[in-house]
């Protein structure tokens, strides 16, 4: 199974296929595809780009990324890596 996956043009945040083509935040509310449903998702996330930026299908299983790219994947659908430990910024511990 796959998931789509983008950035949002607006700010860049990391952005899932939902229900009815919805974009989604969360990964666990991306909807899992089989090859022809992500192949027709990527298709029409591609003809959105005012939404979608660079989509693309990520390998699922068990409701988390897997394959080669299961570690990016993970630091994407969990945040930025940066500004929440380093005392030179602003409301940083």
């Amino acid at each position: 199974m796959k998931v789509l996956t983008a950035n949002r043009l607006s700010d860049g945040r990391v952005l899932y296929w939902g229900l009815q083509g919805m974009a989604t935040e969360r990964l666990a509310e991306a909807l899992w595809l089989d090859d022809t449903e992500a192949e027709s998702a990527l298709a029409s996330a591609a003809a959105r780009p005012d939404l979608f930026v660079n989509p693309y299908l990520v390998e699922v299983n068990a409701g988390e990324p897997s394959g080669r790219d299961r570690f990016k994947e993970f630091i994407r659908s969990t945040g930025p890596t940066v500004g929440h430990s380093r005392p030179d910024v602003e409301g940083a511990a």
